[in-house]
């Protein structure tokens, strides 16, 4: 085989891509995965994992320099001291906000596998049906037996700790055992239970954790996740799919590589490789193989196909449909209410947990009707306020150092996550008048959230100020932040699944109509959003879409 030829090319590294390398190599394909940023080695690259906040100069947090240097990063949590090379950089990789949209990327190895907040819940078909229901954007092409079998697969491989519930809305994975709730959350969960007669409830958060041991990984409850584990407790592409893909002798991993188009050839129909830009020497190279799978992240996955055979379509490859880059959709956030809780003063609680409790969605379910479709969740908890709380009484010296040595109140709040509808006019398109550092067109965002959602944010904020003073929680205090999409860090849409190649990118397999061989499993193929958090829902399509591949090239109809 030459070194630019392999059976599959897999475009990024992140939760879907390294599931598809995965199951790629595992059924015998030569696989080469392209990664546009650097590479970090697992263990060796988690240089923050056993550090403390107070081992950096600025105790972890951002200094005038890096707001400075990153005026989109600084809108929210990612811009720190501790892992900022983990994210994109602003100047390096600008985009154009024709409407504001807050874009959280992290172009390396392993993707936002190594940063995401590892909530795993699967979609039952109250949500796989609701286009339909609603007749809003497309009718999925699949229901939830189309993927029960591939939540499955994926959960007893990646592992997801949480508790069976029998919920219709939320249905049980395999799971292994569940973080226990402190004592405040649990009085929680019985309060509104009661006060809701089950119409509401809340649950422990169903985490990508291996709460026991998994295949030499297990969570160590240090809650610094997002610096690398080198235990392996929760699941990323370093820890888990890229040794599994390693192991077969099949993966190929070049980093440093960002793919600029697809190659098409428009007698065949068919894809026959890509075009890669080394992000290091400027130089292109090309590799060819039978099947290539999308994996670059919502975004940048349609940007690649909007680069693509423009000489045939020119809005890009799967263009033919006037789908592409349009019906982006992210779980819109800011919403929510805290308060103290009073009676616990003599209890805490053991270990650093890296989960929350998290209360289903209710609303337009069951016989809930409001004046907005859909609805959305909260993600939450409990605990006491730590050394790092302000003291009123004391600004500094030994008076503080005392009150610190004793923990702090006990508090627990919850925000939303709200779903957004898929409107074709949420859309990305290329700006040909900006360019990157590397001379590429960046992409211009059109964005919004519209009125159903902010319909929907009035009963985010209320819902959350009314469930916790029915639970007797004081001081009660609710926000709503800025109304931005892209927050959620949960991009969804831009090339959709559909039945029918006039209003869809994708097919139900996952395929790009006008190039079969052309799978995309990140999230750009969602047709809805649902609101809670999709990387499960990514992992099972993109199993079942690896499985589909192989058994087309099998036959050879790719």
């Amino acid at each position: 085989m030459a070194d630019n030829v392999y059976d599959a090319i897999v475009v990024g590294s992140g939760i879907s891509g390294g599931i598809v390398a995965k199951e790629l190599t595992e059924r015998g394909l030569k696989t080469i995965m392209l990664e546009r940023g650097m590479n970090i080695e697992h263990i060796k690259d988690y240089t923050s994992a056993n550090r403390e906040n107070w081992d950096y100069p600025h105790r972890g947090t951002r200094t005038q320099q890096m707001i400075k240097d990153y005026p989109v990063l600084k809108r929210d949590y990612p811009l720190n001291e501790r892992n900022l090379d983990w994210w994109a950089s602003d100047k390096d990789s600008p985009y154009t906000e024709i409407k504001r949209f807050d874009w959280f990327r992290g172009y390396h190895v392993g993707g936002r596998s190594l940063l995401w907040g590892r909530q795993s819940y699967r979609w039952s078909d109250l949500y796989f049906e609701e286009n339909a229901r609603d007749g809003v954007g497309v009718d999925w092409p699949v229901r939830y037996k189309d993927i029960e079998p591939w939540y499955d697969y994926v959960e007893k491989y990646v592992g997801v700790s949480g508790s069976k519930e029998g919920l219709p809305e939320l249905p049980d994975s395999h799971f292994l055992p569940a973080m226990e709730m402190n004592c405040v959350e649990k009085d929680f969960v019985t309060r509104l239970k009661d006060h809701y007669k089950g119409a509401r409830k809340a649950i422990i958060g169903r985490c990508a954790h291996a709460t026991i041991p998994l295949n030499g990984r297990q969570c160590m409850y240090r809650d610094k996740c997002w610096f690398g584990c080198p235990f392996g407790g929760y699941f990323s592409t370093q820890s888990v799919t890229l040794p599994a893909a390693m192991k077969t002798g099949n993966l190929t991993l070049r980093p440093w590589s960002i793919v600029t188009k697809v190659l098409y050839d428009k007698d065949k129909k068919r894809a026959t490789g890509v075009e890669v830009l080394d992000a290091e020497t400027m130089k292109t190279y090309t590799y060819q193989a039978k099947v290539v799978f999308l994996n670059a992240s919502t975004l940048n996955s349609a940007w690649i196909l909007m680069n693509s055979a423009t000489d045939i379509w020119p809005d890009g490859l799967g263009s033919s449909s006037g789908e592409l880059g349009h019906n982006v959709m992210d779980h819109h956030l800011g919403v929510g209410a805290e308060g103290t809780v009073e009676g616990y003063e003599d209890k805490y609680y053991f270990g650093r947990r890296a989960n929350g409790l998290y209360i289903p969605r209710y609303r337009n379910f069951f016989g809930d009707k409001r004046d907005y479709i859909r609805g959305f969740g909260y993600q939450g908890a409990g605990g006491r306020e730590g050394w790092q709380r302000e003291v009123a009484e004391y600004e500094i010296g030994a008076g503080l150092k005392e009150a610190l040595v004793e923990p702090g109140v006990w508090r627990i709040g919850f925000g939303g996550f709200g779903e957004t509808l898929p409107y074709h006019e949420n859309k990305i398109t290329l700006d040909k008048t900006r360019k990157d550092k590397w001379g590429l067109n960046v992409l211009a965002f059109d964005c919004e959230l519209k009125e159903n959602e902010l319909k929907m944010r009035k009963d985010m904020l209320n819902d959350a100020i009314e469930m916790l003073e029915s639970a007797g929680v004081k001081n009660v205090k609710g926000g709503d932040g800025d109304p931005y999409l892209g927050r959620g860090i949960h991009e969804m849409g831009t090339a959709r699944m559909g039945k029918d190649p006039k209003t869809s990118v994708l097919n139900k397999w996952n395929q790009v109509w006008d190039a079969p061989n052309v799978f995309v499993t990140d999230g750009a193929f969602m047709a809805s959003a649902a609101c809670q958090n999709p990387s499960l829902t990514y992992m099972a399509f993109s199993a079942r879409a690896a499985d589909h591949a192989v058994s087309e090239l099998k036959k050879g109809n790719l």
